[in-house]
């Protein structure tokens, strides 16, 4: 009773809960699938004075965080907004060869969907959030359909056998987005690690099975500018419009 309960709430805002986009699994690409890893996301909550609770972001909670001694710069979960965005609507995604994770700074591990709409606002994205963060699930407004959902760690578990491994870095091996996608195996998955954080970089020793690291820009790139290209390069290479 007390699941149902929880399932409806979600359920019945429907500013909060997302819809179900349509995948079609693109015919002819075998084992070819994109797994992408968002790492460092910045994705706590905060208890206000209303006693709710909020996705804690460096424009509405910047007092809060200087009063316990945070940079409130460091607390940019829009980033991880825009990198969903990115890679959701990317027709990689919509032909059923993108599959997506989210690790945050606090060690939560999340697997997302490739059906869910991703709000469209900051706002909404927040909201979703919060109760992801609190019941560890979200399902689809009107069905049972499960769109995000806390996983167990460590990530490697999930990561399918043989798969080949790169993370990227304005550090990284720098490579032309097209000459980038020529190394996509074609026929087993190929996981890609990105940061979803305002500053820093990813850490080899924090991701032992990293094989390469990569940049695909002489400049620093936003994570979805990043995504975007990188998305791009590769339907180019296998044919997706």
């Amino acid at each position: 009773e007390e699941e149902e309960e929880e399932e409806e709430e979600v359920a019945a805002g429907a500013a909060e809960a997302p819809a179900v986009e349509r995948v079609v699994e693109a015919a002819g690409h075998g084992n070819r699938k994109i797994i992408v890893l968002l790492t460092l996301a910045s994705l706590e909550t905060t208890k206000t004075k209303r006693g709710d609770y909020e996705l804690l972001n460096c424009d509405d909670h910047r007092q809060i965080a200087k009063k316990y001694g945070l940079d409130p710069a460091e607390y940019r979960p829009d980033i991880l907004h825009q990198e969903l965005l990115a890679l959701i609507d990317s027709p990689l995604n919509k032909a059923g060869l993108l599959q997506v994770y989210i690790h945050t700074r606090k060690n939560v591990l999340i697997e997302v969907n490739p059906k869910m709409r991703v709000p469209r606002t900051f706002k909404r994205f927040s909201g979703l959030m919060v109760q992801l963060l609190h019941k560890f699930k979200i399902r689809a407004s009107g069905n049972s359909e499960m769109l995000m959902k806390v996983i167990k760690n460590p990530f490697s578990r999930h990561i399918p056998a043989g798969c080949r491994c790169f993370g990227f870095s304005v550090k990284g091996t720098l490579y032309k987005p097209s000459s980038f996608a020529s190394l996509m195996p074609d026929d087993q998955p190929c996981l890609l690690v990105f940061g979803a954080m305002a500053s820093g970089s990813i850490q080899v020793q924090d991701h032992p099975y990293i094989e390469d690291m990569a940049s695909i820009s002489e400049y620093p790139l936003s994570g979805a500018c990043a995504l975007n290209r990188i998305c791009g390069a590769i339907e180019s290479r296998w044919g997706i419009v």
